[in-house]
């Protein structure tokens, strides 16, 4: 999601373009490292929206959060279980998420999409890999196996204190996602010039 400080002067996204506009390369976002999700993010919304912010990459997630919370950055694009605390407590704001749908855990939230970038989407995920060449029958079996424990209360539980929802899919599903998540992250790196250190 896309969380700020407080203390900027702005209560929503088409707000935040305005004022980064009026003030081009005067705010920055820190995330938690070059080429991470977050950074990706920021570089996609700057596009997106043709604004000029500066990216300061940070040694994780948590020390960006601190970057964030201390005023040496004014905005970034966080996960939901790192700023949720901090947004409970009203250290900052949180604009909308970055995903296409809105969260299940934060409803209320609108999507970029909504705020007027329409097919902004970004988001992390996690999957399971087998070595080429491991057979069909045991991938079947253990993508059954994983898609049961996804499904029990425990797991629900656990994804939603992370800020994550569980959503199972076949192989063939996983497959075709990341075939067409590659495009779209490479778009981001060539367009932006980001660079890994």
């Amino acid at each position: 999601m896309l969380v700020l400080s407080p203390t900027l002067p702005v209560n929503s996204v088409s707000e935040l373009v305005a004022y980064a506009k009026a003030h081009p390369g005067a705010l920055s976002f820190g995330s938690g490292s070059n080429g991470s999700a977050g950074h990706l993010a920021g570089e996609l919304f700057k596009a997106e929206a043709g604004i000029d912010m500066v990216h300061i990459p940070y040694k994780g997630g948590a020390p960006a959060l601190q970057a964030l919370l201390a005023g040496d950055t004014q905005l970034m694009f966080d996960n939901l279980a790192n700023s949720t605390p901090q947004l409970k407590a009203g250290r900052l704001k949180a604009l909308a998420v970055t995903t296409a749908r809105r969260s299940a855990l934060i409803p209320e939230l609108p999507t970029l999409a909504e705020t007027g970038l329409p097919g902004f989407d970004i988001y992390t995920w996690w999957g399971f890999m087998a070595p080429a060449g491991t057979s069909k029958e045991i991938i079947a079996k253990w993508n059954a196996e994983v898609t049961r424990i996804l499904a029990t209360p425990e797991m629900k539980a656990f994804f939603a204190q992370q800020g994550a929802e569980p959503a199972p899919t076949t192989p063939e599903q996983f497959a075709a996602l990341i075939r067409s998540e590659i495009p779209k992250y490479a778009k981001i790196v060539k367009d932006s010039g980001a660079k890994v250190d």
